[in-house]
């Protein structure tokens, strides 16, 4: 069962993170991510099949006239368009309002002698949920002669970003296309002699053996590059024939459609006809960011996308999301099992590596993959496995404190803690410095005196010097009966353990002094201790069977140690703490000493000079 909640943590954690990718503002992160691919990707190549004929500033200061242009220069701009071998005609611009009867008749009479022509209306979408939306359809003799037209509404994200292109919109439940859908219908009237008509075939919507994802009833726009690139021809410049003046050029003649004409700039080609001025306002923020595209270029990006079959396409989502299950149960036991600044490196790690992947496939494959959520995701998992860790860490420190410290020195309690694995058998060789205690004649003690007194006497005691070894930052190694054995240096490191140990030393028969006024206050018997110190290196970890172990030292610097304690009662000396000349080597400088004799070390042939300890400076 524990096993089963383990592995429910990154689970319960990936569907959070889809479930908050649900909101709109969340979301959008993910998007301005994955606009960063088009901008990393550059401008790629669309052909020259589609062509724009631009109502920009020039057509402006060309014509000398105020927006809306009448509509003779349509006409016009239509019959022109046909001499220049246009193959078909798309107007984003709307011609929803009756301006003269006559000219209006007169721009549907044209465009139906051609036969080519796409005009444009407009589905006004309620912002209400279940409220139909208002459909406005081109003028009258467009609609009356059955001329085509499609609707010039634009899609945008929540961060008014254009991504996706509407298909159509349902009004009375009847689909109504979009001028993009709708010169994809008209493409091939010339061969086909009939339009072709759209066809929603599992999620895609079919157009004369062209197929476009989409979801709902939205495509993604491989957008080919930034504002401005498909060729843009000016209005102006189309209209500028013998029969036209324009009264910017000051009454020169410039008849530019002629040249136009000579180049075959619009020779079987699709033309869009749309505003890129910006005072018209129909420009839009798209994922190239920089300039604002103009909304008939966005028109031209899907056209191109669905006449090269070169469509962007959402990622799997079934797919993808099998992946992340396998990919975040794989890496929560790797996080579980690695130490964090190693976890760390293979998250960082693979967070790159996400985003080269998810580049790959965008440029090379067309399909658009997650790259914040993933992310996300990813140090989501780091971070819930580090407090996993953590409380792992807390549980197993507990343990550990609650099993030791009742029998060891805190200091080694904590050193621990911070490294459990310090628990497991073997040894290390290191320099420290070792202290022996034992009390004089306490055999004889013990004879003389009750056992309850005598347990009484020697916590005491012992409580009192544990204390001052605790104090000093020593660790108590062990109790030998009625002596004690401290080591210093490990498991924590002293800069000069062999001071420490010797200040330790003096300190401990303050306390005994202490401890001996207050026995004869209370009328007991007190007694004497000898201390021995050495300092060398010794095997130092834990040591002992398979079965039981216990941190300690053992070789030569241990046994001349508690040689040294052995022999104190051997010599006359001031406070019973003989050093060995290793010791002094360290504190040399620091401390007052007496020579006292040569003693050889059992399995030892080289004499080893002692001192008695007499007092320290203290350190600066």
């Amino acid at each position: 069962m524990s096993r089963i909640k383990h592995l429910l943590i990154p689970l319960v954690l990936l569907v959070v993170v889809k479930i908050i990718f649900i909101f709109p503002a969340i979301n959008s992160l993910e998007n301005k991510a994955q606009d960063t691919l088009f901008r990393v990707r550059g401008t790629i190549n669309h052909g020259d099949e589609v062509v724009i004929v631009a109502i920009d500033n020039d057509s402006f200061s060309a014509m000398d006239r105020p927006w809306p242009f009448p509509r003779e220069y349509h006409a016009k701009l239509i019959q022109n368009l046909n001499i220049a071998g246009a193959k078909l005609i798309i107007f984003d611009v709307e011609f929803t309002e009756t301006a003269n009867p006559e000219v209006d008749e007169m721009l549907a009479a044209i465009a139906e002698y051609y036969g080519n022509v796409v005009f444009a209306g407009k589905a006004i979408l309620s912002k209400k949920a279940g409220d139909p939306s208002q459909l406005v359809t081109p003028i009258a003799p467009i609609v009356n002669k059955g001329l085509s037209w499609g609707i010039v509404n634009m899609s945008s994200d929540w961060d008014n970003v254009i991504r996706r292109y509407p298909l159509f919109e349902l009004h009375d439940d009847q689909p109504y296309y979009t001028i993009g859908v709708q010169g994809l219908m008209n493409r091939d009237l010339d061969v086909a002699g009939e339009s072709y008509q759209p066809e929603n075939k599992s999620g895609n919507l079919e157009i004369g053996g062209l197929e476009i994802p989409m979801v709902h009833n939205r495509a993604l726009i491989n957008y080919y590059g930034p504002s401005e690139s498909f060729l843009h021809v000016s209005y102006a410049d189309v209209i500028d024939d013998e029969h036209e003046d324009m009264p910017g050029y000051q009454g020169i003649e410039l008849d530019s459609f002629y040249d136009l004409l000579e180049e075959g700039i619009f020779e079987d080609k699709i033309v869009l006809i749309g505003a890129t001025a910006e005072e018209l306002h129909d420009n839009f923020p798209t994922p190239f960011g920089g300039d604002w595209t103009a909304g008939v270029e966005i028109h031209a990006n899907f056209l191109m996308n669905a006449l090269s079959a070169n469509h962007l396409k959402n990622a799997n989502m079934w797919l993808y999301f099998l992946i992340e299950i396998i990919l975040v149960l794989l890496l929560w036991e790797l996080c579980c099992k690695t130490k964090p600044q190693y976890s760390a490196m293979i998250i960082f790690g693979l967070v790159i590596t996400q985003i080269f992947v998810v580049f790959i496939l965008f440029k090379y494959v067309n399909i658009l993959a997650p790259i914040v959520q993933t992310a996300l995701l990813l140090i989501a998992l780091y971070v819930v496995s580090l407090i996993s860790h953590y409380l792992e860490t807390m549980k197993e420190k507990r343990f550990i404190r609650g099993a030791f410290q009742q029998y060891m020195a805190p200091a080694l309690v904590d050193e621990l803690l911070k490294n459990p694995k310090n628990i497991s058998y073997g040894g290390t060789l290191q320099e420290v410095s070792v202290l022996f205690s034992d009390v004089r004649g306490f055999t004889t003690y013990t004879e003389t005196h009750a056992p309850e007194e005598t347990v009484f006497i020697l916590k005491e005691y012992l409580t009192e010097m544990v204390n001052t070894i605790i104090d000093n930052r020593g660790i108590l190694d062990k109790f030998i009966g009625d002596a004690v054995m401290a080591l210093f240096g490990t498991p924590i490191k002293l800069p000069n353990h062999a001071y420490t140990a010797c200040r330790t030393a003096l300190d401990m028969r303050k306390r005994l002094a202490v401890l001996q006024d207050k026995w004869r206050a209370e009328g007991r018997e007190i007694f004497e201790i000898g201390i021995g110190i050495n300092t060398g290196n010794a095997v130092i970890g834990n040591l002992g069977s398979e079965q039981i172990f216990d941190y300690t030292a053992i070789g030569d610097t241990i046994n001349l140690g508690a040689r040294l304690e052995s022999i104190t009662k051997e010599y006359n000396t001031q406070k019973g703490i003989i050093i060995s000349e290793f010791t002094l080597e360290h504190i040399k400088d620091l401390a007052e000493v007496r020579y006292l004799d040569e003693v050889k070390v059992k399995g030892k042939n080289q004499a080893v000079k002692i001192y008695e300890l007499v007092s320290l400076r203290e350190l600066d």
